[in-house]
């Protein structure tokens, strides 16, 4: 345990790790599952092609005429209709692209290097060695699997359909509660008193969430009482995941902090060992995960990326691992580091990661013109321009 009872980042990660499994699994139609995450491996139900196919325009032949030959054209074959005859040599059969291959036929001649008068054709001297066929399963045979897990990328969908594969197994996914709090917000669009500011937060870590698969509802603000804050988790109640953003620190009017245990939150962690976003707290509450979230901005959000998103991989079936970092150079020479982990808000340029003079926790402007978290190991000494760095991209 570190000073202050903060626990460094990658302990507090395997403890959030600890508080969620992958979810279920369900079926959803091939056309709505874009982006979810393949639960089980799925089986091709055919090969592709399911037959051999002309992979260009021409005429299909027999053996190997010469340059110069001529051919007599018996007949025509396009996509979707098979030719009832057999090939023979001396004969040819004019094919369009994806068509199957008619009996006999051993090579496509391209169309470009044909000349044909009637029902003749007359072969190029320049025809290549190619057979200009697609064989039976070229691309995959009957029984060959996708394998999970896996996000589904567009391609992911177009080889499921191409497998005859219609419904489509996934993980459910995660169904997430925001809660603000605090007597100081309101929405968006209301008109604040002289001490108010607007809430912000739930609608950066609901982009957020949902870009990862999630499910979000942002619920109504918890004011700073008990009965407000009992009342709006009641509300969460039947999510997988529950973040409270604000009341998490240390303060009088930090009720997350002060009546979690009372209202049924199991304790797991409270303050972690990074700049922005020491306030953290987790636990369980009922059947849900719960994490508090720091009340600034900027504390919100990094903390959204570096804790949340790994969460809800891990929920998704994706493998328990924090956010994969890159590398790059240092645009500008940074001081020491003090002994919290430090994600810099950062741009990346040509001369490589320039962090940002100004690194507030409550300025969004300048998260907002980020790129990057530039991170800093706790105790990093200083550090020079051009030398390599970790960071996260955003």
């Amino acid at each position: 345990m570190m000073s202050d009872d903060m626990i460094p980042v990658e302990e507090a990660l395997a403890a959030l790790f600890a508080l969620v499994e992958p979810l279920d699994a369900e079926e959803v139609p091939l056309a709505c599952a874009a982006g979810r995450v393949l639960a089980r491996e799925v089986a091709a139900g055919r090969d592709q092609p399911p037959f051999a196919a002309a992979a260009m325009d021409g005429y299909a032949v027999a053996g190997s005429p010469a340059p110069g030959a001529l051919l007599q054209v018996i007949g025509e074959v396009a996509a979707g209709h098979g030719f009832a005859g057999r090939v023979g040599p001396g004969e040819a059969v004019r094919i369009f692209t994806g068509a199957p291959v008619p009996e006999g036929a051993t090579r496509v001649i391209i169309q470009e290097d044909v000349r044909r008068a009637g029902d003749t054709i007359i072969l190029g001297e320049n025809i290549g060695a190619g057979d200009n066929i697609r064989p039976r399963g070229s691309d995959f045979h009957a029984g060959d699997t996708i394998a999970a897990p896996r996000r589904l990328r567009p391609a992911d969908l177009a080889l499921l359909a191409a497998m005859n594969v219609a419904r489509v197994p996934v993980h459910r996914r995660p169904e997430v509660a925001l809660i603000a709090t605090g007597d100081e917000l309101v929405m968006p669009g209301e008109a604040p008193g002289p001490d108010q500011i607007i809430a912000s937060n739930a609608f950066g870590l609901k982009a957020l969430l949902e870009s990862q698969g999630a499910m979000v509802r942002i619920l109504p603000i918890a004011r700073d009482t008990r009965a407000a804050l009992e009342t709006v988790l009641g509300l969460a109640g039947g999510n997988d995941l529950i973040v409270t953003i604000g009341g998490a620190s240390v303060g009088d009017h930090d009720l997350v902090a002060r009546l979690g245990s009372e209202l049924g939150l199991e304790r797991a962690f409270h303050k972690v060992a990074m700049r922005p976003g020491k306030p953290l707290m987790a636990g369980r509450m009922g059947l849900a995960a719960m994490v508090g979230l720091p009340g600034n901005p900027v504390s919100a959000m990094v903390c959204g990326q570096v804790f949340l998103v790994p969460m809800l991989r891990k929920m998704l079936g994706l493998g328990a691992a924090r956010s994969p970092r890159r590398t790059a150079r240092l645009a500008a020479p940074l001081p020491a580091n003090g002994p919290r982990e430090h994600y810099m808000r950062a741009r990346l340029t040509a001369e490589g990661i320039l962090p940002e003079e100004r690194q507030d926790s409550a300025l969004l402007s300048i998260l907002a013109r980020a790129d990057a978290l530039l991170v800093r190991p706790p105790h990093d000494g200083a550090r020079e321009a051009g030398e390599t760095v970790e960071y996260l991209p955003l």
